[in-house]
């Protein structure tokens, strides 16, 4: 697929994350940021929301969201999921309280586009398979390269999961998760999004505000009101 990279504005220089360009990057900035979108619009028809009933989700409610932007490659990503994201699943989704979404997003190191195919044709064989392989991403972040991300997904699948390996790896070379990736890549552009981590808060059904870096848990938990 033909990505566009990202370069972040002059006037967006403040924001966090790890920020998109042909040669990759990352900000060692945390300070997160809401953008002026106004609130109120329903999930059904706000850009972070479109297809929402075919993405990665942890939890019940569909009226209280986390949907994340995430690129495996991304240093505040990877802050993120092991600072920030055991508390949202134990003390928000877990209760039911909230349901976290995962879109891939690889706009960062040129390993995070092929992992997020992996991802998707993994989530299409089984979707706790997919967790796993999230955070393994994550977890071993600074293990994967452009020359070994498929044969270190295929064998972190076929140990440490119930998925056929091979074929979950031969879907994603083939080109099989291609329409899946696109949909988020389609999203995070009509939605502006030139770093990663980012995050489109939703409570009772509306947008409530757009979070962005590898913020705390008392961010999130404050932002929605829950």
């Amino acid at each position: 697929m033909n990505r566009r990279r990202f370069l972040v504005a002059a006037g967006a220089a403040g924001l966090a994350g790890c920020v998109g360009s042909s040669g990759g990057g990352s900000s060692d900035d945390t300070g997160g940021s809401t953008d002026d979108e106004p609130s109120g619009t329903p999930v059904s028809t706000h850009p972070a929301g479109a297809n929402l009933d075919a993405q990665p989700m942890l939890g019940e409610t569909t009226e209280t969201l986390i949907i994340a932007f995430e690129d495996p490659s991304c240093t505040l990503c990877r802050r993120f999921e092991e600072n920030t994201y055991p508390r949202i699943v134990s003390e928000l989704v877990d209760p039911g309280r909230a349901s976290f979404v995962y879109r891939g997003y690889p706009i960062i190191y040129p390993w995070g586009e092929p992992a997020t195919h992996v991802l998707e044709a993994t989530y299409a064989a089984d979707a706790d398979a997919f967790w796993a392989l999230k955070d393994h991403y994550y977890a071993e972040q600074s293990t994967f390269s452009t020359e070994n991300v498929y044969d270190a997904s295929r064998e972190f699948l076929a140990s440490e999961t119930d998925v056929d390996a091979e074929a979950v790896v031969t879907a994603a070379q083939e080109g099989e998760a291609d329409d899946a990736v696109a949909l988020d890549v389609a999203a995070g552009e009509e939605l502006g999004i030139g770093q990663t981590p980012e995050f489109h808060l939703f409570a009772d059904g509306v947008f409530r505000t757009t979070v962005r870096g590898a913020q705390g848990y008392s961010v999130f938990e404050s932002a929605l009101g829950v």
